[in-house]
């Protein structure tokens, strides 16, 4: 695929942190203390705890059934488990544009797949009912922008199906670019369109002309600019932008700005040791 793909699972530890903007829905404005919060479920993917984040999602689900993000967000973390399993996320895969095509098929888990295909079906009907009665739905706009994402993560990342991920990415953006419409504030929503146009911007004139064809154009310099803007004002996608700025930097070869943000990972992400791994191989390199 996609234009998320070769920049969003790019390093060892993409792991989305999922939710936008405001999470307070009409049925958890005021969460009790005892509630199950989103925010903890996405702290624990991000240390690469998978089995308490899963926990987390199903216990929001159980409370608020009717929100999408509930859903969407239980399919990233079981995205983001298979891609751990798998070692899709591994870096050195994605350092250069021969590489990422070089890179093998993987055999996914059937099971997970039903199970990450039922989640996102989930997402994406409460999101249309919802959109039904509010077009202005920022939950349900975010649901459905990142439920594309995802599917176009997997069919690129686990089943190398590129078309079929370029597809979803198209869709992803046109959602994100829904929700800036309704809200110009919600930070995070710069992540899709972000990456959108720092891949398109990077890629050989031909590609880009050809893309541009199917209705998505790209500029480098726009999409490490909305990716900076995510990265210091988002409030839940803000880590997952500055690992993709970090892998910017590094097929920039700016070492300095790359390592940079990583220590800055580790220092937020201290469970996470793979952060710790990128820094060495980027010490590594000459």
């Amino acid at each position: 695929m996609n234009l998320l793909f070769k920049i969003r699972v790019v390093t060892s530890s993409l792991l989305l942190a999922g939710l936008l903007c405001s999470l307070e829905t009409a049925a958890g404005a005021d969460l009790p203390a005892s509630a199950p919060s989103l925010d903890r479920g996405f702290q624990l993917l991000y240390e690469l705890d998978f089995d308490r984040a899963h926990q987390v999602f199903v216990a929001w689900q159980q409370q608020f059934a009717d929100d999408p993000m509930g859903p969407v967000s239980e399919a990233a973390g079981l995205l983001f488990s298979e891609f751990n399993r798998l070692g899709v996320l591994e870096a050195q895969f994605y350092e250069d544009d021969r590489a990422f095509q070089a890179r093998k098929k993987f055999t996914p888990d059937p099971s997970l797949r039903d199970h990450f295909d039922a989640a996102l079906d989930r997402a994406e009907t409460s999101a249309a009912t919802r959109l039904a009665k509010d077009p202005k739905d920022r939950h349900a706009l975010f649901a459905m922008t990142l439920a594309s994402g995802l599917r176009a993560d997997y069919a690129a990342l686990v089943e190398k199906r590129n078309l079929a991920s370029l597809h979803y990415t198209k869709q992803s953006t046109n959602w994100s670019q829904q929700l800036l419409a309704v809200d110009p504030s919600c930070y995070d929503a710069h992540l899709a369109t972000g990456i959108s146009q720092y891949i398109i911007g990077s890629m050989a004139a031909p590609m880009r002309w050809l893309v541009r064809l199917g209705g998505i154009s790209g500029d480098k310099k726009i999409g490490i600019s909305e990716l900076q803007l995510t990265a210091e004002r988002g409030r839940y996608l803000a880590p997952f932008a500055r690992i993709l700025l970090a892998i910017a930097y590094v097929r920039d070869k700016d070492k300095v700005h790359a390592r940079e943000i990583l220590v800055s990972l580790r220092t937020d992400f201290p469970q996470n040791p793979l952060f710790t791994v990128e820094i060495a191989r980027l010490d590594a390199l000459p």
